[in-house]
């Protein structure tokens, strides 16, 4: 299952089932888990470790050194998960300093050029269209759709099944459950049809609508309106999530 035109280190971990295609680079520190599938000139190379049954197209480069004009060597690394289909022509780097790990889970969806910078930390069922970046240090929580174009400015984080539209530029935190859009994203409405499809409850879903109502429509400042949802509305886990978050932003929401 390994094309005569792969290079592979012979000290690289490769598990007997995955399939290297034409052209692909595998460099010495890379571990493949079982029926990883790699097309055709793919790169995996750096400090990386990847699960099983990824599936990356070509030209596709995995676990190169960091961009970041601050590396100072060092031993930095990329973690990834399982079942993530990488398509053509995306990027993900190592961290940045000695140590540290840039982080992709499992599940994940990324299509054609999409780059994952530095140290970001990606969690799991995340889906990206075309041409997403992600500056350093960001982070993308569980079940997010990214739409095309979608540029994320360092240090924000993507909250849970949250959208955001094609073309945005996300300077600023995005709260879970919303749909965000434009140049710069403001919060649009709540994520309704992926509430709905998830199967959340009526009375979630009823909740996370006069949530939102609150924090991003009744004009009151952001630490008044999460004492307001507080206050009025059930503690259901999803509310609390996204009080949480919003308490938690250090770059403000994109409201």
């Amino acid at each position: 299952m390994i094309h005569p035109t792969a290079v592979i280190h012979p000290k690289a971990s490769v598990a007997s089932s995955c399939d290297i295609g034409p052209y692909c680079l595998i460099g010495e520190h890379v571990t493949l888990g079982e029926n990883c599938k790699l097309h055709s000139h793919v790169v995996v190379d750096g400090h990386t470790v990847l699960g099983a049954r990824n599936e990356i197209f070509p030209f596709a480069t995995i676990g190169k050194k960091t961009q970041d004009l601050k590396y100072a060597g060092g031993i930095t690394h990329l973690r990834i998960g399982d079942d993530n289909v990488f398509r053509e022509g995306v990027t993900i780097h190592s961290a940045t300093k000695d140590g540290d790990t840039t982080v992709v889970g499992s599940h994940n969806l990324l299509l054609t050029y999409v780059h994952i910078a530095h140290d970001c930390q990606l969690g799991n069922h995340i889906i990206m269209s075309g041409f997403v970046g992600l500056a350093g240090h960001v982070v993308v929580e569980d079940h997010a759709t990214l739409g095309g174009y979608t540029a994320v400015h360092q240090f924000c984080r993507i909250g849970t099944r949250c959208m955001t539209g094609g073309c945005s530029r996300i300077p600023q935190d995005v709260a879970p459950y919303t749909i965000v859009e434009g140049n710069p994203a403001v919060a649009r409405a709540i994520n309704k049809i992926n509430l709905e499809r998830a199967g959340f409850s009526d009375e979630a879903q009823t909740a996370l609508r006069n949530a939102y109502k609150i924090i991003f429509r009744e004009e009151l400042s952001t630490a008044n309106a999460l004492a307001k949802v507080e206050a009025e509305l059930p503690p259901l886990p999803e509310v609390k999530h996204l009080v949480q978050f919003i308490r938690a932003s250090e770059r403000g929401i994109c409201k």
